[in-house]
């Protein structure tokens, strides 16, 4: 198999096998689902792991907002990580600090506390590896979950795509836009959109549910935009229709895209909360975002399943674009 996500309708079939016995798991492992939650009286506990395998560039401060993020689509606050680094044998001391350092200053920055782990030096790994635990908590009537959406609501879409993409691709394949003309400035401000804007949607997760009855979150991730919309529509049985025109694409982004032949809707994503809300909360979402500073977009809306998950452009309707694999991944694999 390549490398990247299983297939959607595959992981599906893997997790149709689980038999969950344990009254106090609420939300199990679901597709399109960020994390689980598990009863604890007053509250859930929402618990997440998730790795970075192809950053090596500041993996450490990766791997925390990555975590926090799907605890914070579920209308949770991140509380606690756990994080494993499997390291090749070629790494250096300097280089296990400087990962530590991540750690803790993109934990100290979410008020989140390093609770454990695991170091290892592994035979054979061409580059470090991070995986994380996360663990948050989440007042029962606060939830929030991806299949949440309604038919007739709102998408809306924070700061823009491909955040996350666009940064790697500045700090990983320097060497290949400039060859394609991309200016050393464009590559300069990409690499810094891992911190500003950054890649954390804790703050916009938080003011979007303060704001307004958000219906159902998700964090764009690998597979980008267009595999985030369609994990939304399976996870709640709906359809969408998606508005080309109207994406935020940032400008490093869509120059990145041309030059390495990569499209941005498959384009790993994180950085942009992607939400579904009632149409008639579509302005006061937007003047809570515009008061903390935070851009956000109408991008399309849901629909009734039988219509399907569709694209508008250029004035026609088309289907959404699916992707194998994330464009990242395709590009950085050759």
């Amino acid at each position: 198999m390549k490398p990247g996500k299983l297939p959607l309708d595959f992981l599906a079939q893997l997790l149709s096998t689980l038999h969950i016995e344990d009254k106090r798991v609420a939300l199990g492992p679901r597709p399109g689902e960020d994390a689980a939650l598990i009863d604890f009286g007053d509250r859930y506990l929402v618990a997440k792991t998730d790795p970075i395998t192809f950053a090596t560039d500041h993996i450490g401060w990766y791997a925390v907002q990555v975590n926090a993020n799907d605890i914070a689509v579920m209308g949770g606050t991140p509380k606690w990580m756990m994080t494993t680094l499997l390291l090749p044998e070629s790494v250096t001391r300097k280089q296990v600090a400087a990962m530590f350092a991540q750690l803790q200053d993109a934990a100290a920055k979410l008020n989140i506390t390093l609770v454990g782990g695991h170091t290892e030096i592994t035979y054979e790994l061409p580059r470090p590896m991070a995986v994380g635990v996360m663990l948050g908590e989440v007042e029962k009537d606060k939830v929030v979950l991806t299949s949440g959406a309604k038919p007739g609501d709102a998408l809306m879409l924070t700061k823009g795509i491909a955040l996350e993409g666009t940064s790697i691709l500045a700090r990983e394949a320097a060497p290949a836009l400039r060859k394609a003309g991309v200016k050393a400035s464009a590559i300069r401000r990409a690499k810094d959109f891992l911190f500003d804007p950054g890649i954390s949607v804790v703050k916009d997760a938080a003011v979007a549910c303060a704001a307004v009855p958000v219906h159902a979150m998700h964090d764009p991730t690998e597979g980008g935009l267009a595999s985030g919309l369609l994990e939304m529509a399976q996870a709640g049985g709906v359809g969408l229709v998606l508005d080309a025109e109207a994406i935020p694409l940032l400008s490093e982004c869509e120059e990145f895209c041309c030059a390495l032949g990569i499209d941005p809707l498959g384009l790993i994503a994180s950085g942009a909360l992607l939400a579904a809300v009632a149409r008639q909360d579509v302005p006061k979402l937007k003047l809570a975002m515009d008061e903390e500073g935070i851009g956000v977009y109408e991008i399309g809306r849901v629909t009734e399943v039988a219509e399907g998950l569709r694209m508008r452009k250029n004035g026609r309707l088309q289907r959404l674009p699916r992707f194998a694999r994330d464009e990242l991944v395709r590009y950085l694999g050759g």
